[in-house]
């Protein structure tokens, strides 16, 4: 083979190898400086990484090397790692997210965004949306999860994103998010794109003591400076009740679906549908409650409620007084010993225990909203009549 063809040969292997934390190939992404081959095959290859010290470099360079000496004609390798100039960093950043600042989750995209809400704290709306996000991510979704719940964030423990260190107090150090220029590139955990408070705060143990305006802001810099990609699904874990979050998703996400998850005590309705309520008032559509902790299987086979019975059911027919289209119960979640250790082990019982009765019920939500479809009306599709 010529020298020619075998650079060509290894240029179209490049093409296959993806940056792990921006999904896409590293030869879109202009990583790769030159390829070089000499009359014997042996191949060097430049490539530039994003920035200094970056996470994924030893995986970028492990991959580069495998792909290249995979490529016909090719007898040995060598790769050279190199980094970005400020300029190429400026370019590659406003060809990925557009020159400028802007909100890409606007009532024009694609993407479907589902705001989790609950009208008060500890019904384990945290795990169920971290599961939901994860159960949607096997069926081959692109899916994002905003953990929005400034003050009590969860979502990196239960989804395992945190390191084998801890801090002083001894809590686990949450994994952080790698910067390029002004752009967060989020972890990536069970294929879902993650971002949270907890990745920016350097003890983990220290309470977020913010007021309105602070809240504001910070939900509006993960929903523009952060990079998802392209997205099918982007799940929002809101903190409980009516407060400040609950109103600015309101504001900057009008066209969010809302689901409500709830406990099946009947007194738990009251709180819960508040939470549905505000969404409402600020355009948003409920689209379904989920009811958790419905109850404990025992060895005989009955069902104990420890929480009681019908709170799911009550809060859905509450909801549905306001829309022109039923609000449905999309599952009820029994109490699950599984469920509960996934989420402290980091090991979404969607993936560990398929066959769990919790873990089923969280598949059966995902499949209800999924059959929901996409609505397009009044959406820009970027096409034009020829």
């Amino acid at each position: 083979m010529t020298r020619e063809t075998v650079e060509a040969a290894v240029r179209r292997a490049l093409d296959g190898v993806i940056d792990p934390e921006i999904r896409k190939p590293i030869t879109e992404l202009d990583m790769v400086r030159e390829v070089r081959a000499d009359e014997a095959g042996n191949v060097s290859v430049g490539i530039r990484l994003t920035i200094v010290g970056c996470p994924a470099a030893r995986a970028i360079e492990r991959d580069v090397r495998e792909a290249a000496a995979s490529a016909g004609g090719v007898t040995s390798v060598s790769v050279d790692v190199g980094v970005m100039t400020p300029a190429e960093r400026t370019a590659l950043i406003e060809r990925l997210r557009g020159a400028g600042r802007q909100m890409p989750f606007t009532r024009d995209s694609l993407t479907r965004v589902l705001a989790i809400t609950s009208g008060k704290g500890g019904v384990g709306k945290s795990t169920i949306t971290a599961n939901l996000a994860v159960a949607l991510a096997k069926r081959g979704l692109a899916v994002g999860l905003v953990d929005a719940d400034v003050h009590g964030f969860s979502i990196p423990g239960i989804l395992g994103l945190v390191e084998g260190a801890v801090d002083d107090a001894g809590a686990p150090l949450i994994v952080k998010p790698t910067r390029v220029g002004e752009m967060i590139l989020p972890p990536v955990a069970h294929g879902v794109k993650v971002i949270s408070i907890g990745m920016f705060v350097d003890d983990t143990s220290t309470a977020v003591a913010w007021r309105g305006p602070m809240l504001h802001r910070t939900l509006n810099q993960f929903l523009t400076d952060v990079y998802f990609g392209d997205l099918d699904v982007l799940l929002l874990d809101l903190p409980p009740g009516t407060g400040d979050i609950a109103i600015s998703v309101g504001q900057l996400l009008p066209h969010a679906e809302v689901v409500v998850v709830t406990t099946p005590q009947p007194a738990a309705a009251d709180v819960a549908e508040r939470s549905g309520l505000v969404a409402r008032q600020t355009g948003q559509s409920v689209v379904g409650v989920i009811e958790n902790m419905a109850g404990l299987a025992q060895p005989d086979g009955s069902v104990l409620e420890v929480f009681g019975a019908g709170g799911g059911s009550e809060v859905a027919r509450r909801l549905s007084a306001g829309q022109d289209t039923p609000v449905p119960v999309l599952a009820s979640v029994p109490l699950s010993v599984p469920l509960r250790t996934g989420g402290d082990t980091g090991r979404p019982i969607v993936l560990d225990d398929p066959t769990d009765a919790a873990s089923a019920a969280i598949e059966r939500a995902a499949d209800a909203l999924l059959s929901r479809g996409r609505g397009l009306a009044g959406r820009k599709l970027g096409l034009s009549p020829r």
